[in-house]
């Protein structure tokens, strides 16, 4: 059906129907279709609340944003627990390349979140990349952290 990640694995509700597969989304609370992208996204996010301690209640999936005057929407974001930004999430199929072209569609979603923290993932290579001041300042780490570690550096 869809490929295997280097992601831990997760109790998807998957259902078939019309000859499409769907997923049952936590945070949306309705059945999307599978694509591509959307497998890595539920995947990437139950890994993060079930193995990286993220509280899901502080995900929210498909954020509108706008960037010059154009209507975007960001995969996921993560809150703090004063309900500002804390990390932006892109998510990419499997095919798609973590190239800098992703680091540069994830940095001007940021211009209007300002989040000191991003992550990219394709489900098999992930990135979570830490802001503290200026995009020029930016540290990579390869994988996913904790969510204790993103917490006690905001």
């Amino acid at each position: 059906m869809f490929p295997p990640l280097n992601l831990n694995p997760c109790p998807l509700k998957i259902s078939k129907r019309e000859n499409a597969y769907w997923v049952w989304d936590d945070w949306r609370k309705k059945q999307i279709q599978i694509t591509p992208e959307e497998w890595v996204r539920q995947h990437l996010l139950h890994d993060l609340v079930n193995n990286y301690h993220y509280p899901a209640q502080r995900i929210a999936v498909e954020m509108p944003i706008q960037i010059h005057g154009l209507k975007r929407r960001c995969d996921a974001v993560v809150y703090n627990s004063d309900g500002a930004p804390q990390m932006l999430i892109e998510c990419k199929e499997t095919a798609i390349t973590l190239s800098s072209q992703v680091i540069h569609q994830i940095a001007q979603y940021n211009q209007n979140l300002k989040t000191k923290w991003l992550l990219i993932s394709n489900g098999l290579t992930h990135y979570t990349l830490y802001i503290p001041n200026h995009l020029e300042n930016m540290v990579v780490h390869e994988g996913l952290v904790d969510y204790e570690k993103i917490s006690n550096e905001n």
